[in-house]
């Protein structure tokens, strides 16, 4: 009887075939042949079959690290400037992966057991998710707590602890308290810049009545759409109802029919829905992308005035608009103050490194991933916001992102986005619940209604 059918013998041709013209490495060939089925004996005798001996383990010193970007991404390029002069140190090779699906894939590999010896997760609550599992290490256990302290703020502490453990190091960090103008046809118009949300809807209304829009948007991101309506609404509401009830509605302890978040999205629909707010509202905000709902305030003459986004729209801006000068061409004003005792308070995002092994070399390149020295290399090179608030600004590029880390390192509280805090279904039901809401805003009770449902369900699940 054959020891593989037809599918598996082709297969495990095409990995001899992979393997022998150098398309794929020792470690990635016997990690495929045990995936087909094959037993860790039988894989290394294949491999020995191929003209190599069983490979001896990695040299201990090796750092296998796990990321959300790409080999071809710029954070890519941009990281291994970072991982370079750690390496030259200590000798400590770094092996970095990187996928866009990474939770899946580091899902499958600890499923296989062959996890990395560390990763950088997109979000927190998958790095909850790994100390609810017991695969992840105490980062506490070796780092100095009380340079932690000193390089960051409380909030980053907290937002990486777990049951009183510390687990994640809060690294590249993205700032969704921005809201991106043309400085130059302000002051050309000479428009005030909004610090409260009632100068934002006197603005909004001054710009529509002389015929103007005052806003673009655009919520279209493939199977994704509707997030960056999320982003509108958890940003309205840690300003309007403050950080503890922020906590309290993305882990359920309150009902998502609660009189507060209804007036969030109340808020979010003034914008979307206002009269002449928004060009071709509401079916333009759904079909338009967020990548493209970021250039009208910038063509000449605008199409629009302002464009709620994180601080990575700064991309968007400059490779549409080449020629656009930092804070002349384009700048952010600080999402307007709701409640004033919650000034200050923004949304935002980080990717978030963690430790599954605990070794010499884990150790030491956590440990200087979290300095300002590390963390300074891809501040200079741009689109790289850090947390660590010993890094004077002055490293930073312009005055843009300047302004953009000073807001994230001196925030009265800073709150991850809350769709990437829930359950996956949740927020994949939030996304198009908003959708929903742009077009028909009368159905609101309805939808909130149905998350609240989709929320029950999620938390028994």
């Amino acid at each position: 009887m054959p020891l593989f059918d037809r599918q598996k013998r082709d297969a495990v041709d095409q990995l001899v075939e992979d393997f022998t013209h150098h398309r794929l490495g020792r470690r990635s060939f016997l990690q495929r042949a045990i995936a087909l089925g094959l037993s860790a004996s039988a894989a290394g005798a294949l491999l020995a079959a191929c003209g190599e001996s069983t490979p001896s383990p990695p040299p201990r010193g090796t750092v296998d690290l796990l990321t959300v970007w790409g080999s071809a991404e710029p954070d890519s390029f941009s990281f291994r400037p970072v991982i370079a002069p750690f390496s030259a140190k200590t000798g400590i090779p770094v092996n970095t992966e990187g996928t866009r699906d990474l939770n899946a894939v580091l899902t499958s590999r600890i499923q296989g057991g062959t996890p990395p010896d560390m990763a950088i997760l997109p979000t927190p609550g998958k790095m909850q998710e790994l100390v609810r599992q017991h695969h992840l290490i105490k980062l506490d256990s070796f780092l100095d707590m009380t340079k932690m302290k000193a390089d960051y703020a409380q909030s980053w502490i907290d937002l990486g602890s777990y049951n009183g453990g510390f687990y994640a190091l809060f690294y590249k960090a993205a700032n969704k308290g921005t809201v991106w103008y043309n400085p130059a046809q302000f002051k050309a118009d000479t428009l005030p810049i909004p610090a409260t949300w009632e100068d934002l809807i006197k603005l909004s209304d001054q710009l529509a009545g002389a015929g103007k829009y005052p806003w673009s948007m655009g919520v279209e991101s493939g199977a994704t759409t509707g997030w960056p309506a999320t982003d509108w609404v958890a940003e309205i509401y840690l300003n309007e109802s403050g950080p503890d009830m922020y906590d309290k509605w993305v882990t359920h302890k309150i009902p998502w029919t609660d009189p507060s978040i209804k007036s969030a999205f109340q808020k979010f629909g003034k914008i979307a829905g206002g009269n002449h707010y928004i060009n071709g509202a509401p079916q333009s905000i759904v079909a338009t992308s967020f990548q493209a709902a970021t250039y009208p305030p910038f063509t000449s003459p605008p199409q629009a005035y302002m464009n709620y986004l994180g601080d990575f729209a700064v991309g968007f801006i400059e490779a549409q608009f080449p020629n656009a000068k930092p804070g002349t061409n384009f700048d952010f004003f600080p999402f307007p103050t709701i409640n004033a005792h919650y000034q200050g308070a923004i949304t935002g995002g980080a990717d978030v490194v963690v430790a599954l092994k605990d070794t010499p070399a884990v150790r030491q390149l956590v440990t200087y991933l979290a300095t300002a020295e590390a963390q300074t290399i891809w501040v200079k090179r741009g689109g790289f916001t850090s947390p660590n608030k010993s890094i004077p600004l002055s490293e930073y590029p312009d005055a843009v992102a300047q302004a953009s880390a000073k807001m994230v390192n001196s925030a009265s509280s800073f709150r991850f986005g809350a769709g990437d805090l829930m359950p996956s279904a949740l927020q994949t039901a939030w996304w198009k619940a908003m959708t929903i809401f742009i077009q028909d805003q009368t159905q609101l009770d309805s939808i909130l209604n149905s998350l609240e449902s989709t929320a029950q369900q999620a938390s028994t699940s």
